[in-house]
């Protein structure tokens, strides 16, 4: 989930003859060329990241933006794992053995991740779309199992162990250990994990190595400046309802904690801060954010204004030039400075074939459990998403920010258990809230993007027995975990055949509400 390390990948129609190379995660400019920097770096660095910034407040003013045909973008995140079902610090070879460019390196060397050519919406793009990635994964786990490992599409690896993490963990990236040696010299010490949920885990990392636990699904769409805000104030309401339809994280290190627990693992396994400089209410790197927004460049500003550069590195690239000619200017700083702040739901600025365009990229859902319930997730998100942010009287008006901000952490604590607060419906259990509210919702949502009737039936059907069972991944794994521990498993032994089953149903991509709990 490291995504700085090819942060703000470009991303071209599935048509353009470019379409292949946003397919390979394009890192964003030159790799990083050192791991340390110097003060005069950072403050020319600061300086060119505000020049970056007020060009493009200009180009919100003054310049045109490509959405004429909206486009949506995915990516998974995926885990490597062996035949006794431990993480496989493989991808290198296992890469190698793929041989596709549409899948690249993730932090840890146990993972990779699948980019996925950006598509419309509309017609059965979905189904094809299914049909796409089912048959990708397959060929990419027949050639990863022929060096010894094999593809797991999970939130958190259940089976992962504090000791898989010493060593060679890192991909052999010169990102991930320039971002590594940053968040150290910010901090001045080493990481503290401490999650309370089920169960606890409390101890310290000299590395970001956690990190790489946190597997997800990221679903980018393509709008223009003047609908950005509606839709990201939108995708911020959703988040927690994402959360409780699609968790699939309880485990780690061996515990039971959140139901999401990726989520709380990613704030403090980025987190820059001390815990004095949190105790003065300094915002982390991973930020819900603190209030509804009139417009994209309000979150660019604010990353500007409250968050320190962690890779400062600067191009020869004139900005203001650049525009004055008449041409998109790429800000790369900009870009670089806005990949290193996690929002769940990030602003992305691109330039593709020389037109710039605005995306929403939604980095709330975790990897999992199959194909056909990425894309009942994915389903749900648009067609609702549509939906809010056409709304003539927005959900966002009728409700506080920081009530948005308890229902992601209640989604991600809670899962299938969560109760939300929502306008008009009061304090409501989560299941209730998408079958009475959100899922008729996506259904109209889905139906003006000119999706067919079919895709809409097939997958939010799926979502529909999720919400009747109020079952998702993470109440099936700790389902599962329990019954094996009941028959005289231990933790261990119980989370590898989690394991070893969860992955049976992966293949088979039945969708989890219908796995049996052995």
């Amino acid at each position: 989930m490291c995504d700085v390390v090819h942060n703000e990948r470009e991303r071209r129609p599935a048509d353009s003859p470019d379409a292949a190379r946003s397919a390979e995660g394009v890192a964003m400019g030159d790799d990083i060329a050192s791991a340390t920097f110097t003060r005069e770096q950072r403050k020319r660095y600061r300086e060119k990241v505000q020049r970056c910034l007020d060009v493009f407040e200009r180009m919100l003013i003054e310049q045109t933006f490509d959405f004429d045909r909206p486009l949506t973008g995915l990516e998974i995140e995926l885990n490597l794992v062996d035949d006794a079902w431990q993480p496989a610090m493989a991808n290198a070879p296992v890469l190698e053995a793929i041989a596709d460019p549409a899948y690249q390196t993730e932090l840890g060397r146990y993972n990779i991740e699948l980019n996925v050519p950006p598509r419309p919406l509309p017609g059965d793009s979905a189904l094809e779309l299914e049909q796409l990635l089912r048959a990708s994964l397959d060929r990419a786990d027949q050639r990863a199992r022929e060096v010894g490992a094999a593809i797991v599409m999970i939130g958190i690896l259940p089976t992962l162990r504090a000791e898989h993490l010493q060593g060679e963990w890192m991909s052999a990236n010169p990102r991930y250990a320039a971002i590594d040696e940053a968040v150290f010299a910010a901090r001045r010490e080493d990481l503290e994990l401490d999650i309370a949920g089920a169960e606890s885990l409390k101890m310290f990392s000299p590395t970001i190595a956690p990190e790489s636990a946190c597997t997800s699904v990221q679903l980018h769409l393509q709008v223009s400046p003047a609908d950005f805000a509606a839709n990201w104030n939108a995708a911020q309401i959703l988040a927690g309802p994402q959360l409780a339809l699609g968790a699939n994280s309880p485990f780690l290190f061996g515990k039971r904690l959140w139901a999401e627990t990726r989520t709380e693992l990613f704030l403090q396994t980025t987190d820059t801060r001390s815990p004095e400089l949190r105790n003065q209410g300094v915002r982390p790197p991973v930020f819900f954010g603190e209030r509804w927004v009139t417009s994209i460049f309000d979150l660019f500003e604010e990353n500007v204004r409250y968050f320190p550069a962690l890779l400062p590195e600067t191009t020869d690239e004139d900005p203001e030039a650049e525009l004055a000619a008449g041409r998109a200017p790429r800000l790369q700083e900009l870009r670089l400075h806005n990949g290193t702040v996690y929002r769940w739901n990030r602003p992305v600025y691109d330039v593709v074939d020389g037109r710039p365009h605005l995306r929403v990229e939604n980095r709330v859902l975790p990897a999992g459990p199959t194909v056909v319930d990425v894309m009942a997730n994915a389903a749900f998100y648009y067609g609702a998403l549509r939906m809010l942010s056409s709304d003539e009287r927005p959900v966002w008006t009728k409700m506080s920010f920081d009530a948005a901000q308890s229902n992601f952490t209640e989604g991600a604590r809670r899962g299938a258990d969560a109760v939300f607060y929502w306008p008009g419906m009061g304090e409501v259990p989560w299941d209730e809230l998408l079958l009475r509210r959100l899922l008729p919702m996506a259904d109209e949502g889905l139906a003006r993007w000119g999706v067919s009737v079919g895709v809409r039936d097939k997958y939010l059907s799926i979502v529909e027995e999720r919400c009747k069972g109020r079952v998702n991944g993470a109440s099936w794994q700790v389902a599962a975990v329990q019954a094996l521990e009941d028959r005289g498993l231990d933790r261990q032994r119980a989370l590898t055949e989690m394991l070893r089953l969860y992955a049976d149903g992966m293949l088979a991509n039945a969708p989890v509400h219908t796995w049996e709990v052995p």
